[in-house]
Protein backbone atom coordinates (compact mmCIF):
# COMPACT_ATOMS: atom_id res chain seq x y z
CA UNK A 1 0.00 0.00 0.00
CA UNK A 2 1.56 3.06 -0.81
CA UNK A 3 2.03 6.33 1.74
CA UNK A 4 1.49 9.30 1.04
CA UNK A 5 1.01 12.41 2.77
CA UNK A 6 -1.95 14.18 4.51
CA UNK A 7 -1.77 16.93 2.35
CA UNK A 8 -2.02 14.55 -0.82
CA UNK A 9 -4.54 12.56 0.96
CA UNK A 10 -6.69 15.22 1.88
CA UNK A 11 -6.53 16.47 -2.35
CA UNK A 12 -7.74 12.79 -3.18
CA UNK A 13 -10.52 12.74 -0.74
CA UNK A 14 -12.15 15.35 -2.90
CA UNK A 15 -11.86 13.59 -5.94
CA UNK A 16 -15.43 11.89 -7.34
CA UNK A 17 -15.79 8.10 -6.83
CA UNK A 18 -15.19 6.03 -10.49
CA UNK A 19 -13.95 8.78 -12.64
CA UNK A 20 -10.95 8.83 -15.18
CA UNK A 21 -8.03 11.14 -13.10
CA UNK A 22 -5.22 13.32 -14.40
CA UNK A 23 -2.97 14.10 -12.68
CA UNK A 24 -0.98 17.40 -13.47
CA UNK A 25 2.27 17.81 -12.06
CA UNK A 26 2.47 13.96 -10.92
CA UNK A 27 5.84 14.08 -9.78
CA UNK A 28 6.06 10.41 -8.23
CA UNK A 29 2.66 9.47 -9.46
CA UNK A 30 1.35 8.57 -5.93
CA UNK A 31 -1.90 10.01 -5.65
CA UNK A 32 -2.85 8.28 -8.56
CA UNK A 33 -1.55 4.95 -7.58
CA UNK A 34 -3.05 5.55 -4.18
CA UNK A 35 -6.48 5.99 -5.29
CA UNK A 36 -6.28 3.20 -7.52
CA UNK A 37 -5.75 0.97 -4.49
CA UNK A 38 -9.14 2.21 -2.59
CA UNK A 39 -10.77 1.31 -5.98
CA UNK A 40 -12.19 4.83 -6.31
CA UNK A 41 -11.48 5.53 -9.62
CA UNK A 42 -10.96 3.79 -13.21
CA UNK A 43 -8.05 5.15 -14.40
CA UNK A 44 -5.24 7.84 -14.37
CA UNK A 45 -3.21 9.97 -16.76
CA UNK A 46 0.07 11.04 -14.85
CA UNK A 47 1.36 14.25 -16.35
CA UNK A 48 4.30 16.44 -15.70
CA UNK A 49 6.38 18.71 -17.28
CA UNK A 50 9.70 17.09 -16.63
CA UNK A 51 11.51 14.03 -17.74
CA UNK A 52 12.71 13.21 -14.55
CA UNK A 53 9.63 12.86 -12.01
CA UNK A 54 7.82 11.31 -14.87
CA UNK A 55 10.11 8.63 -15.11
CA UNK A 56 10.47 7.81 -11.39
CA UNK A 57 6.86 7.83 -11.36
CA UNK A 58 6.58 5.42 -14.44
CA UNK A 59 9.24 2.90 -11.92
CA UNK A 60 6.41 3.61 -9.23
CA UNK A 61 3.27 2.54 -11.36
CA UNK A 62 5.21 -0.59 -12.45
CA UNK A 63 5.95 -1.11 -8.92
CA UNK A 64 2.39 -0.99 -7.86
CA UNK A 65 1.78 -3.20 -10.47
CA UNK A 66 -0.75 -0.19 -12.37
CA UNK A 67 0.63 -0.22 -15.52
CA UNK A 68 -2.90 -1.28 -17.34
CA UNK A 69 -4.62 1.59 -15.52
CA UNK A 70 -2.15 4.83 -14.96
CA UNK A 71 -0.41 6.09 -18.32
CA UNK A 72 2.25 8.61 -18.51
CA UNK A 73 2.44 11.77 -20.56
CA UNK A 74 5.01 14.50 -20.48
CA UNK A 75 2.98 17.25 -20.80
CA UNK A 76 3.35 21.26 -19.87
CA UNK A 77 -0.01 22.01 -17.82
CA UNK A 78 -2.63 19.69 -19.65
CA UNK A 79 -1.07 20.55 -23.13
CA UNK A 80 -1.11 16.56 -23.84
CA UNK A 81 -4.59 15.90 -22.74
CA UNK A 82 -7.51 15.89 -24.93
CA UNK A 83 -10.70 17.27 -24.65
CA UNK A 84 -13.16 15.38 -22.07
CA UNK A 85 -10.39 12.78 -21.67
CA UNK A 86 -10.68 12.69 -17.85
CA UNK A 87 -13.53 13.48 -15.96
CA UNK A 88 -11.41 14.94 -13.14
CA UNK A 89 -8.38 17.27 -13.36
CA UNK A 90 -6.05 17.33 -10.34
CA UNK A 91 -3.28 20.40 -9.71
CA UNK A 92 -1.70 20.03 -6.85
CA UNK A 93 1.49 21.35 -4.84
CA UNK A 94 2.28 24.44 -7.16
CA UNK A 95 1.89 28.31 -6.66
CA UNK A 96 -0.89 29.88 -7.19
CA UNK A 97 -0.07 31.69 -10.38
CA UNK A 98 0.94 28.43 -11.91
CA UNK A 99 -2.43 27.08 -11.55
CA UNK A 100 -3.93 29.96 -12.80
CA UNK A 101 -1.52 29.66 -16.02
CA UNK A 102 -2.55 26.11 -16.33
CA UNK A 103 -6.24 27.06 -16.51
CA UNK A 104 -5.89 29.91 -18.84
CA UNK A 105 -3.79 27.90 -21.10
CA UNK A 106 -5.76 24.90 -21.04
CA UNK A 107 -8.54 26.68 -20.52
CA UNK A 108 -11.08 24.08 -23.13
CA UNK A 109 -9.67 20.90 -21.74
CA UNK A 110 -9.91 22.35 -18.27
CA UNK A 111 -13.88 23.68 -18.41
CA UNK A 112 -14.24 20.22 -20.24
CA UNK A 113 -13.80 18.64 -17.10
CA UNK A 114 -16.52 17.28 -14.56
CA UNK A 115 -13.96 18.70 -11.73
CA UNK A 116 -11.07 20.30 -11.02
CA UNK A 117 -9.37 19.73 -7.40
CA UNK A 118 -7.02 22.51 -7.12
CA UNK A 119 -4.51 22.89 -4.67
CA UNK A 120 -2.35 26.22 -4.64
CA UNK A 121 0.91 26.75 -2.48
CA UNK A 122 0.16 30.28 -3.16
CA UNK A 123 -1.95 33.30 -4.36
CA UNK A 124 -4.61 31.56 -3.18
CA UNK A 125 -7.28 35.16 -2.84
CA UNK A 126 -5.92 35.94 -6.90
CA UNK A 127 -6.83 31.84 -7.28
CA UNK A 128 -10.11 32.15 -5.94
CA UNK A 129 -11.20 35.46 -7.58
CA UNK A 130 -10.07 34.23 -10.81
CA UNK A 131 -11.94 31.34 -10.58
CA UNK A 132 -15.33 33.68 -9.87
CA UNK A 133 -14.15 35.82 -12.81
CA UNK A 134 -14.10 32.61 -15.15
CA UNK A 135 -17.22 30.52 -14.62
CA UNK A 136 -16.25 27.85 -12.28
CA UNK A 137 -18.02 27.16 -9.13
CA UNK A 138 -16.17 25.94 -5.70
CA UNK A 139 -18.10 22.73 -4.73
CA UNK A 140 -16.08 22.47 -1.49
CA UNK A 141 -12.61 23.21 0.38
CA UNK A 142 -10.15 21.23 2.78
CA UNK A 143 -7.82 22.43 4.93
CA UNK A 144 -4.80 20.64 6.30
CA UNK A 145 -1.33 21.60 8.68
CA UNK A 146 1.43 19.22 7.97
CA UNK A 147 4.82 19.58 8.83
CA UNK A 148 4.68 23.27 9.55
CA UNK A 149 2.77 24.95 6.85
CA UNK A 150 -1.11 25.36 6.37
CA UNK A 151 -2.80 23.58 2.76
CA UNK A 152 -6.05 24.90 1.63
CA UNK A 153 -7.61 22.98 -1.26
CA UNK A 154 -10.53 23.00 -3.42
CA UNK A 155 -12.99 20.78 -5.70
CA UNK A 156 -14.33 23.33 -8.57
CA UNK A 157 -16.36 22.91 -11.43
CA UNK A 158 -16.84 25.13 -14.58
CA UNK A 159 -20.36 26.27 -15.61
CA UNK A 160 -21.41 25.05 -18.92
CA UNK A 161 -23.15 28.43 -20.91
CA UNK A 162 -23.09 30.38 -17.53
CA UNK A 163 -20.87 33.44 -17.87
CA UNK A 164 -18.23 34.91 -16.08
CA UNK A 165 -20.79 36.18 -13.04
CA UNK A 166 -23.12 33.26 -12.91
CA UNK A 167 -20.91 30.81 -11.32
CA UNK A 168 -22.06 31.76 -7.96
CA UNK A 169 -25.34 33.36 -6.71
CA UNK A 170 -26.51 36.78 -7.92
CA UNK A 171 -25.97 38.29 -4.95
CA UNK A 172 -22.17 37.19 -4.80
CA UNK A 173 -21.76 37.91 -8.06
CA UNK A 174 -22.55 41.93 -7.02
CA UNK A 175 -19.88 41.59 -4.88
CA UNK A 176 -17.37 41.09 -7.47
CA UNK A 177 -18.49 44.62 -9.04
CA UNK A 178 -16.43 47.23 -7.01
CA UNK A 179 -18.49 50.09 -9.24
CA UNK A 180 -21.93 48.57 -7.91
CA UNK A 181 -22.12 47.38 -4.32
CA UNK A 182 -20.85 48.53 -1.29
CA UNK A 183 -17.73 48.66 1.14
CA UNK A 184 -19.50 46.05 3.37
CA UNK A 185 -20.01 43.70 0.67
CA UNK A 186 -16.67 44.23 -0.89
CA UNK A 187 -15.20 43.62 1.85
CA UNK A 188 -16.82 40.26 2.29
CA UNK A 189 -15.62 39.23 -1.33
CA UNK A 190 -12.30 39.96 -0.59
CA UNK A 191 -12.39 38.13 3.20
CA UNK A 192 -13.84 35.07 1.36
CA UNK A 193 -11.29 34.97 -1.73
CA UNK A 194 -8.40 35.19 1.07
CA UNK A 195 -9.65 32.57 3.73
CA UNK A 196 -12.70 30.26 1.42
CA UNK A 197 -16.54 30.84 1.87
CA UNK A 198 -16.53 27.31 2.15
CA UNK A 199 -14.13 26.60 4.84
CA UNK A 200 -15.43 29.63 6.84
CA UNK A 201 -18.80 29.30 6.74
CA UNK A 202 -18.21 25.35 7.92
CA UNK A 203 -15.60 27.10 10.60
CA UNK A 204 -12.80 25.07 9.89
CA UNK A 205 -10.98 24.23 12.82
CA UNK A 206 -7.46 24.16 10.83
CA UNK A 207 -8.42 27.67 9.27
CA UNK A 208 -9.18 29.17 12.75
CA UNK A 209 -6.27 27.79 13.67
CA UNK A 210 -4.28 29.50 10.77
CA UNK A 211 -6.38 33.12 11.46
CA UNK A 212 -5.87 32.90 15.18
CA UNK A 213 -1.95 32.63 14.08
CA UNK A 214 -1.84 35.24 11.45
CA UNK A 215 -3.75 37.86 13.97
CA UNK A 216 -1.01 37.33 16.46
CA UNK A 217 1.70 38.23 13.47
CA UNK A 218 -0.63 41.43 11.92
CA UNK A 219 -0.77 42.89 15.75
CA UNK A 220 2.97 42.34 16.50
CA UNK A 221 4.17 43.77 12.63
CA UNK A 222 1.70 46.40 13.53
CA UNK A 223 2.99 47.33 17.06
CA UNK A 224 6.48 47.46 15.80
CA UNK A 225 5.47 49.66 13.12
CA UNK A 226 4.03 52.17 15.58
CA UNK A 227 6.84 52.63 17.21
CA UNK A 228 9.04 53.67 14.35
CA UNK A 229 9.87 56.75 13.09
CA UNK A 230 6.60 58.88 11.06
CA UNK A 231 7.55 58.48 7.23
CA UNK A 232 5.57 58.59 4.17
CA UNK A 233 6.57 54.77 3.63
CA UNK A 234 6.08 54.08 7.32
CA UNK A 235 2.65 55.32 7.16
CA UNK A 236 1.43 53.44 3.84
CA UNK A 237 3.05 50.29 5.13
CA UNK A 238 0.64 50.66 8.77
CA UNK A 239 -2.44 51.58 6.23
CA UNK A 240 -1.32 48.14 4.36
CA UNK A 241 -1.38 46.02 7.51
CA UNK A 242 -4.46 47.22 9.26
CA UNK A 243 -6.11 46.79 6.00
CA UNK A 244 -4.91 42.89 6.51
CA UNK A 245 -5.74 43.02 9.96
CA UNK A 246 -9.54 43.66 9.10
CA UNK A 247 -9.74 41.14 7.24
CA UNK A 248 -8.14 38.65 9.33
CA UNK A 249 -10.65 40.00 12.21
CA UNK A 250 -13.78 39.73 9.79
CA UNK A 251 -13.00 35.92 9.13
CA UNK A 252 -12.72 35.49 12.07
CA UNK A 253 -15.88 36.85 12.96
CA UNK A 254 -17.28 33.44 11.10
CA UNK A 255 -16.54 31.36 14.31
CA UNK A 256 -18.07 33.61 16.75
CA UNK A 257 -21.57 33.44 14.54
Amino acid sequence: MVKISDRLKTAASLVSEGVVLADVGTDHGYVPIYLLEQKKIRCAIAMDINKGPLERAKEHIHLYGMDAYIQTRLSDGVAALQMGEADSILVAGMGGGLVMHILEEGKAVCQAADELILQPQSELSGVRDYLAKNGYMIDAERMVFEDGKYYPMMRVHYQTGKNKNTDITEKDAALKNAGNCERQDQNRYKVECLYGRHLLMEKNPILHQYLQKEHKVFETILDNLLKQPESEKITARIGEVKESLGYNEAALAYYKA
